[in-house]
């Protein structure tokens, strides 16, 4: 008989495929009559430059593919035309030349008919020899101060090294370069005028510099375009924003010299206040340079709102829970005056417990939750560029990790009072540093029977270094560069509080532009965790936490038994808000959240009584029963965290449509309970597809995610074998499935990474 399950997801996957089938049938697209399509365009004999980089700068291409195999649904077909291919054929000479092949020629281009309404298109290029930078010659440097005369040398000969093949757009750059040398040092009327001459015959290419410096110049009054003596910061412009904020921001004092660096500095400080939209920053340089050889600044800038209420909900619905949510957030930008920014988060919900993504039975029964952050932020302290913040939350929320839980099972749950305290800094628009303090208090309660006595109030007590290197092109939707982080806590000692460790965690981002619209990006994090007072013995602690918390049942606990259970649940609560979990829509997409890594018995979250424990298969001891039933680790091994996490995700995005792309990836990764322990057997690897469609917050995103067994941990052929007692080792978990399956779906609002 067909469990109500089964039928809902049989009823979702056929709905699911009618959709599909009816979203091909209309974006199918046409040929035109009489015409052809582009199947493919190929660039024959490229060697020294890239036949991508070459087919990027004509306007023959080939039809786009959706879903990188079907031409024509989606996509329109890409159309031959003869007068376009001449035009291409002079547009990749003209490109060779720019990148220093001035012998090249596209040779001829052949049209090969390969159906009868589709053609592929042949070009053949000659490259030739290159030319190469030979001398770089800078002019006008006599009167420059030493070091300005250096800075403008370096900056030619850096862009041009000798024996480099010619690129015109370096030899740009190059001008840019040296007139930023100059600028940069007070010279605001400079102007650089630059030569090539190319010889062919030697196939060399000679550079020369002329500079005229200029006068040395300072910056004059700053003002705000239609607002008059804005350098009296005690006024206010428009749309009630304080003056004398923003020009603490701008750091710039009349008198001193005159830097493009230093405009360039401001615009970014002004943008980080928050307040405005867009900003740039205008110097005055009339074609004669005044007597005094002042540069007053002009300050265009485009206020955002200063006050902003925002309200909304969600449904979040995983392997864990379901949830209900309302939102509503409040960010005042001028709190109190001064350019303070207030923002308050307040988001109440109601979990339908145990409701999940592949559990639907019995009656919910509804745990409140709500989660309430704050931040207060003040911009210009303790210099012009840095920003003090203090961040309080309180939070009460469910200790939610069983994936099947029995009914009656205790429910602990959390009031959370979390203040992180400090300081951070944007610097070269670039890398953002932020330091603070942060005092933390985990109070347990019971929402589901009794709260276990061993449980108490959990104190945490450190300093946090954060550290982000930016080079992406863009945050939201990043198609190339690279992002770099760092995390590093240190709790305890003399900051108190019941944990003492040491935990770090770098990360890599890279994003590598494959084609049009098409992204190949990966992610790589390590995690360490060093503890000096909780979890010395982790690995045989959970292997014998279920011995330990069914220990003296019927009898009272001999002392070393009850000293043993109590380090155990001191030792998984402080790890539950300090250990790595892996798994989830944004590490590994085939598991559930916290899905990886050590397993043990919970004994607060364990049931209760003996007779409970044997009825849901929870008692070590019992052997098989008269209805079959044998100790299971699935219902009883929970997620308690580890010291030391590896992950590593790699994806290929694609823009199919407007907002709409889609994703096929590869997670793995893996969380010991071992400290400095990067086990690459452990590979856990998934692979998957996903969508996602671009909204004001961000792109929503669906992904499935399919664990291949045989590569979650190398020479263990299934997850049955893996979290067997007697083949395997139970700390390594059990994972749910849908449809007996071994997948995970994840719904989310943003990218993976």
């Amino acid at each position: 008989m067909m469990t109500s399950d089964r039928r809902f997801y049989l009823l979702l996957v056929r709905a699911c495929v009618l959709a599909l089938l009816a979203a091909v049938a209309c974006a199918c697209s046409k040929i035109p009559q009489g015409r052809f399509a582009v199947d493919s365009v190929e660039i024959l004999n490229a060697k020294q430059i890239s036949a991508g980089d070459v087919e990027d700068k004509i306007s023959t291409v080939e039809s786009t593919k959706f879903l990188m195999l079907f031409r024509g649904i989606a996509y329109d077909y890409a159309v031959y035309d003869e007068a376009t291919l001449q035009h291409d054929m002079a547009r990749i000479e003209r490109f060779y030349h720019s990148k220093g092949f001035f012998d090249a020629q596209a040779r001829v281009a052949h049209v090969i008919r390969v159906s009868p309404r589709h053609v592929r298109v042949e070009i053949v290029v000659d490259e030739g020899p290159p030319i190469h930078n030979r001398n770089v010659t800078v002019v006008g440097l006599e009167g420059l101060p030493v070091d300005v005369a250096n800075a403008a040398q370096r900056a030619a000969s850096g862009a041009l090294p000798r024996g480099a093949r010619f690129d015109e757009d370096q030899f740009k750059t190059a001008k840019k370069a040296v007139t930023r040398a100059l600028t940069d040092r007070g010279y605001a009327y400079a102007n650089v005028d630059t030569d090539a001459e190319v010889d062919i015959g030697a196939h060399v290419a000679d550079y020369g510099f002329k500079l005229t410096p200029g006068p040395r110049a300072v910056f004059g009054a700053i003002t705000f375009e239609g607002v008059q003596d804005s350098w009296k910061s005690g006024g206010k412009l428009r749309e009630g924003i304080p003056a004398g904020p923003l020009f603490r921001a701008i750091d710039i004092k009349p008198g001193q010299t005159y830097s493009t660096a230093d405009i360039e500095s401001a615009t970014q400080a002004l943008l980080d206040l928050g307040v405005f939209a867009s900003v740039q920053i205008v110097p005055t340089l009339p074609e004669v340079p005044p007597p005094d050889h002042v540069v007053p600044l002009v300050v265009k800038a485009e206020p955002n709102r200063l006050h902003q209420l925002q309200l909304g909900g969600g449904i979040e619905l995983d392997e864990i829970k379901t949830d209900i949510h309302a939102v509503a957030s409040w960010e005042d930008r001028n709190f109190l005056g001064g350019l303070r920014d207030f923002s308050a988060t307040f988001k109440p919900g109601l979990v339908a417990y145990p409701y999940r993504i592949n559990n639907w039975e019995g009656a919910p029964q509804p745990l409140l939750e709500e989660w309430f952050k704050t931040e207060l932020r003040q911009p210009g302290f303790p210099e012009a560029r840095t920003n003090a913040f203090i961040r309080p939350q309180f939070n009460v929320f469910p200790l939610l990790v069983e994936l099947n839980p029995a009914p009656n099972t205790p429910v602990v749950g959390y009031r959370e009072v979390k203040v992180p305290v400090g300081l951070d800094r944007t610097f070269w628009k670039k890398l953002y540093v932020a330091l603070d303090y942060t005092f933390q208090v985990e109070n347990p309660f019971a929402y589901v029977d009794a709260l276990d006595p061993a449980l108490h109030t959990i104190f945490l007590s450190y300093p946090e270094l954060v550290t982000h290197l930016d080079f992406r092109d863009n945050a939201v939707k990043p198609h190339e560069g690279i992002y770099l982080s760092n995390t590093l806590q240190i709790a305890g000692g003399i900051f108190g509080g019941s944990a003492a460790d040491i935990r770090i965690q770098p990360e890599v981002r890279t994003y590598v532009p494959i084609a049009h619209g098409v992204t190949f990006a990966t992610r790589a994090s390590v995690g360490f965790l060093w503890s000096s007072n909780y979890g010395k013995n982790w690995q045989s602690e959970l292997q014998s936490s279920a011995e330990t918390t069914t220990a003296g049942q019927g009898a009272m606990l001999t002392q070393a038994q009850q000293e043993a259970r109590s380090n155990l649940e001191r030792d998984i609560q402080i790890m539950f808000f300090r250990g790595f979990f892996s798994g989830g829509p944004t590490t590994n997409r085939g598991y559930p959240l916290l899905g990886i890594g050590p397993h043990g018995v919970v004994p607060f979250l364990n049931p209760a009584t003996a007779s409970q424990q044997v009825y849901f298969s929870c008692d070590p001891n019992m052997g098989t029963n008269g209805n079959g039933v044998h100790f299971d680790p699935s219902r009883c091994y929970l997620p308690v965290g580890g010291f030391t996490l590896w992950e590593f995700q790699n994806e290929v995005r694609v823009d199919v449509s407007g907002p709409l792309s889609i994703s096929a990836f590869c997670d793995m990764g893996d969380v010991s309970p071992n400290e400095t322990d990067i086990r690459l057997d452990h590979l856990h690897m998934s692979v998957g597809l996903g969508a996602a469609y671009d909204t004001p917050a961000g792109p929503i995103r669906v992904d499935v995610g399919y664990r291949i067994e045989p590569l979650e941990i190398l020479g263990v052929k299934d997850e049955h074998t893996i979290s067997d007692p007697t083949l395997g080792d139970p700390t390594n978990g059990v994972q749910p499935t849908v449809l007996s399956v071994p997948i995970a779906v994840s719904i989310g609002i943003g990218e993976a990474f």
